[in-house]
């Protein structure tokens, strides 16, 4: 069995996937939106968010992402959201963080990041589907080093300016394929599915 790595992010139309889910999330750089998407509810996002965990076995986090999930989700295994919150209790954490100190405090946590390459080999033979959830700071190493085998990105009618983007000018230069039909809620939110290929984009010019 070989594994896959799955990104998911929210990200405005501009592509700013910066603090999300709640204000004081992420407001490095003086970042003054954080909290933008739960400020614009959707009727879509939570049942795509359901059926993409189906498959879940693992979680992979970026420091930040991780103290909020921990500090969150072992109080919330019960009520509207208590099916994710057991699934992420249950299952295996990683964080992604060279500070040995870091407590893991979170039941079923471990780091990576001495060889981010060869460990993200070992999760994909230990794992069905791992998810990034989050975590843009970890995303963009991922998207630089080509470590990931599908995006989902849920694309939010909102435009900030400013934030950290999804793609950075270090990003790994790839043809993304798309691996299902886009679905768009009411609200305007698309949610798009693509796979990591190994093509590199071409360049030619138009004939008249």
């Amino acid at each position: 069995m070989t594994g896959r790595i799955l990104i998911d992010l929210f990200a405005t139309l501009d592509g700013v996937a910066q603090g999300p889910g709640g204000v004081g999330e992420d407001t490095s750089g003086g970042f003054t939106f954080s909290g933008w998407q739960a400020g614009y509810p959707s009727s879509g996002v939570g049942p795509e968010i359901a059926k993409g965990m189906e498959g879940l076995d693992a979680l992979l986090l970026g420091r930040r992402t991780y103290d909020i999930f921990a500090s969150y989700w072992p109080e919330h295994t019960d009520g509207p959201s208590g099916d994710i919150g057991q699934l992420f209790d249950r299952v295996p954490k990683y964080v992604a963080t060279r500070d040995a100190d870091l407590p893991l405090a979170w039941q079923g946590s471990s780091r990576v990041g001495a060889d981010l390459a060869a460990e993200i080999d070992e999760l994909r033979a230990r794992h069905r589907e791992v998810h990034v959830i989050g975590s843009i700071d970890f995303v963009h190493t991922l998207l630089a080093e080509g470590l990931f085998d599908q995006l989902n990105l849920w694309v939010y009618p909102i435009l900030l300016g400013a934030g950290k983007k999804v793609f950075r000018d270090d990003a790994l230069p790839s043809v993304l394929e798309l691996l299902e039909k886009p679905v768009t809620d009411a609200e305007g939110v698309t949610l798009l599915r693509y796979g990591r290929t190994d093509r590199a984009p071409q360049v030619d010019t138009f004939e008249d």
